[in-house]
């Protein structure tokens, strides 16, 4: 399931190819695929695409057009993708919605979703505004390191979850909780309000640290992630602890890395990630 950095990734390439050019017509394919403001679809032909941003895991277009804004934002959900058209797609039926553009590098942008869990939303800036406060907590990028120090000592409950409550910090999920708290030494289950100031400032720099490698590599395409040009991911290949159940721990350690089923597994070495308060 595409995270942070995918998303950013996907954010980027549109902002390269897209920024500045005019939506001149649209098909839409599935009337469900849209889950909010679908009577305004007709508002963004000749609109002009301003800025593109990402909250958490989403991608949001703010189109303009006089003197209002308006914005689409596509959850990429689990198999969710944006797709420049010149990418060969395979299962095109389940391209859902297309959007044609001229001025910019690419003509069309395609959104292909065969699962469905991701969808599109339309709104104005109010709506938008709402839409965020409901559903995304802090950047893990752009908060500041007080005030993510400041959120785990108010937090009560276990390390993992906490990183992946997207109400609480927005984009992380499953690969990334994993290799941030090897990487940090936190065993998954510690209890967040417990651990010392030094680590809790250590798990900040780790999380920082990782999101950013991973952007700079593409994010992961560990299953069926791709960016809109059609490239892979290639962080999967420094991924330390996601998915290495058995393998030796790269901390040269001796141990084994174990897989922990909880809410999502979590893959950890039970020598360097011990539940000791630290």
């Amino acid at each position: 399931m595409p995270e942070l950095p995918e998303a950013e990734v996907v954010a980027q390439q549109l902002r390269a190819s897209l920024t500045g050019a005019t939506l001149t017509d649209y098909w839409v394919g599935r009337r469900d695929i849209v889950r909010e403001g679908g009577h305004t679809v007709p508002w963004y032909r000749d609109a002009i695409l301003q800025q593109i941003q990402r909250f958490g895991k989403s991608v949001a277009l703010e189109f303009v057009k006089g003197e209002e804004s308006r914005y689409i934002v596509a959850e990429l959900g689990m198999t969710g993708l944006l797709l420049f058209r010149s990418v060969p797609i395979k299962h095109p039926q389940h391209v859902h919605v297309r959007l044609s553009f001229t001025g910019g590098k690419e003509p069309e942008l395609r959104y292909w979703n065969p699962r469905r869990f991701g969808r599109l939303s339309l709104f104005d800036r109010k709506g938008l505004n709402r839409y965020i406060a409901r559903r995304f907590g802090c950047d893990p990028l752009s908060v500041s390191q007080h005030d993510f120090v400041q959120l785990l000592r108010g937090r009560r409950g276990r390390l993992k979850p906490l990183l992946m409550h997207q109400q609480v910090i927005a984009g992380i999920g499953n690969i990334y909780a994993n290799e941030i708290l090897f990487r940090a030494g936190l065993h998954p289950n510690r209890e967040a309000s417990r651990i010392r100031e030094a680590t809790q400032v250590k798990l900040y720099d780790t999380m920082q640290m990782v999101l950013r490698e991973a952007i700079a590599s593409g994010g992961s395409s560990v299953r069926d992630f791709f960016a809109p040009d059609g490239s892979e991911g290639q962080y999967k290949r420094h991924h330390l602890a996601y998915g290495k159940e058995g393998h030796p721990c790269p901390n040269g350690c001796g141990r084994l890395l174990r897989r922990l089923q909880s809410e999502r597994s979590s893959f950890f070495c039970p020598a360097c990630q011990s539940k000791k308060i630290s």
